[in-house]
């Protein structure tokens, strides 16, 4: 029987507190590294709960904007940006050393994300912070965009990405967290959505219309309210479909 293995991620150490409750239904972290949220106790906690699970460790940089949780564009230079990048991989590293840990992936957060999707100059800015990981680690990246494009031309290795509790328009960026849609809470909602990303290869954008994706690993956010309600769900569904968590 055909089946579909796929990795379920998501963005953690950001002040929620549920990663204990989450982490048996998730195979990926990507852990606040002090951009947008988090410090070295937040980090070295998250890192061991994710070993004792047997999570992949991933690092969730930010712009250095906590006081807006990373979820706006910044007006900054690209050697401040580089900077802060640098500072807080660092910082994560030094944590993931003393755990005796491995950096799986890296995945930007909130608007650095969004922006690097569709910006070459601010990709370009980002891949070169980021360079010395190039040959250990997966960049989680969006299907069709700039930073995927050059980051392939780069040399990186790339797992495209999409979300799981997000909906999107037709040119595959995801409709604003400040419009009523943006998010999918309802749980079964949530794995229609996912199944048409993994079996179709396909999105319904909120234009009704049916975008082309690809996607090797999925993100339900860790502040999305129903963020356990859904991951429980589809623990339970997943075999039904003949989907199975990447390990």
């Amino acid at each position: 029987m055909e089946g579909w293995d796929i990795d379920i991620n998501c963005d953690v150490g950001e002040g929620v507190g549920n990663e204990a409750e989450i982490f048996p239904f998730i195979s990926s972290c990507n852990i606040a590294c002090g951009g947008h949220a988090g410090n070295t106790e937040t980090m070295t906690q998250i890192v061991k709960l994710a070993q004792h699970h047997n999570v992949k460790i991933g690092a969730h940089p930010s712009y250095p904007d906590r006081e807006n949780f990373g979820r706006q564009v910044m007006d900054i230079s690209k050697q401040e940006l580089q900077k802060s990048i640098i500072e807080q991989l660092k910082s994560f590293g030094a944590i993931l050393t003393q755990e005796g840990g491995e950096m799986h992936h890296i995945k930007a957060h909130g608007a650095l994300y969004n922006q690097t999707a569709k910006d070459k100059n601010l990709a370009e800015t980002y891949l070169e912070a980021i360079q010395e990981y190039k040959t250990q680690t997966v960049l989680y990246v969006p299907f069709g965009s700039v930073i995927a494009e050059l980051a392939l031309q780069q040399g990186f290795d790339i797992w495209y990405e999409a979300f799981g509790d997000r909906n999107y328009n037709s040119d595959l960026s995801l409709v604003n967290r400040k419009q009523a849609n943006a998010l999918i809470q309802d749980p079964e909602q949530v794995l229609e959505h996912i199944l048409a990303i993994i079996k179709e290869g396909h999105v319904r954008a909120v234009s009704g219309e049916f975008i082309n994706i690809d996607a090797k690993t999925l993100c339900i956010h860790g502040d999305t309210p129903s963020a356990l309600e859904i991951l429980m769900y589809l623990s339970q569904e997943f075999s039904k479909h003949q989907v199975q968590l990447l390990q």
